[in-house]
């Protein structure tokens, strides 16, 4: 669920803001010590029921408010740390369970570069997420048999049913494009032509819903495989990435030499992980809070950012919400630009 707006008050006991955000893309600036890394990460803790970090911040209350006119309120009473939904005036107190269902976010924070796991162990960020990748993608290209559909069969005339067969035709071409289709069964073609759904209708109408869930099970994937490399290739100098036919993430120099990951550029190595934490972690109407994308970038790159969130915004649906102290980071789109102001001392 998008968010509309943050209310802090009492943070470091000293600072009250408040932020109305853009439903897509909102850039938050200004000079450091103020906070905004702080409320960056005190949205994505909230919205994931994390505590800890929570009660480690002198805060007095924290509102966010949604787009659907709901509010979650997060305030400390007594040193207790209390939420709490409100909608239509009423008011109900939250579990962390509950929490965490109320909106999909992801957070980059400026530390990017290690990460540390479930166990413990901190690893190499980069590295980690191209495995990652690559077992996704080995299970996407292992995951080829087509399934019965459960959905409830829609009434279709021959012709509608002979559109639909072909635009999912057209999306199983986009996901081959990011290096993994389908089997048709023996003996059938996809899509049928006209005289296919005359002889067997029912027999491809049953295969048009396996096909119609595949899509819907890897279209997203796909997409993000092929926007990903889209955006590093327009944004790299004389190298590009690929993904390999066994699911590896691969790098080339223009004059052909294959570059290990781990010789990338330390601004090379950001803006990897910063574009896969966004394409592959975000879901549909999901909040994505990027803190510091300018690290290790070059003027020139910092300028760039600002179109592809925004790209972004509008195709995968999502609100992304920039901490910076970068004005370059914001380049051309002042209007979608606040700045933390400090309203008290």
């Amino acid at each position: 669920m998008r968010i509309r707006s943050v209310v802090v008050k009492g943070l470091f006991n000293e600072y009250d803001y408040e932020l109305n955000l853009n439903p897509d893309l909102t850039f938050i600036h200004s000079p450091n010590g103020l906070g905004k890394s702080t409320i960056s990460h005190m949205i994505y803790s909230i919205l994931r029921g994390d505590k800890s970090y929570l009660e480690d911040i002198p805060f007095a209350k924290m509102v966010i408010s949604f787009v659907d006119d709901s509010a979650l309120i997060a305030e400390k009473s007594n040193g207790k740390l209390l939420f709490r939904m409100q909608k239509n005036r009423l008011e109900s107190p939250l579990t962390d369970e509950e929490l965490e269902g109320i909106s999909d976010i992801i957070y980059l924070p400026p530390e990017r570069l290690m990460i540390t796991k479930k166990d413990g162990h901190v690893v190499n960020a980069l590295e980690s997420v191209a495995q990652e990748l690559y077992e996704s993608i080995r299970a996407a290209k292992d995951n080829v048999k087509l399934v019965p559909s459960t959905q409830e069969h829609r009434e279709m005339n021959g012709s509608e049913l002979e559109f639909w067969c072909k635009d999912l035709k057209a999306k199983l071409d986009f996901i081959k494009d990011a290096g993994f289709e389908p089997e048709i069964p023996t003996g059938m073609r996809f899509p049928p032509t006209r005289y296919d759904l005359i002889d067997d209708r029912a027999k491809y109408e049953d295969l048009a819903y396996s096909v119609s869930d595949y899509v819907e099970n890897n279209y997203q994937f796909a997409e993000s495989i092929i926007v990903y490399k889209d955006i590093i290739n327009n944004i790299f100098l004389n190298k590009t990435i690929d993904v390999s036919e066994n699911g590896k993430l691969i790098v080339s120099m223009n004059n052909g030499t294959s570059l290990p990951l781990n010789k990338l550029s330390s601004g090379e190595t950001q803006i990897l992980l910063m574009f896969y934490y966004i394409l592959f972690h975000s879901g549909q109407d999901g909040v994505v809070i990027v803190d510091e994308p300018e690290i290790s970038l070059h003027v020139s790159w910092q300028q760039l950012l600002g179109d592809y969130f925004g790209d972004i915004c509008r195709v995968r649906k999502v609100q992304i919400i920039v901490a910076t102290h970068s004005p370059q980071v914001i380049h051309d789109k002042w209007d979608l630009a606040i700045e933390l102001v400090r309203k008290n001392a």
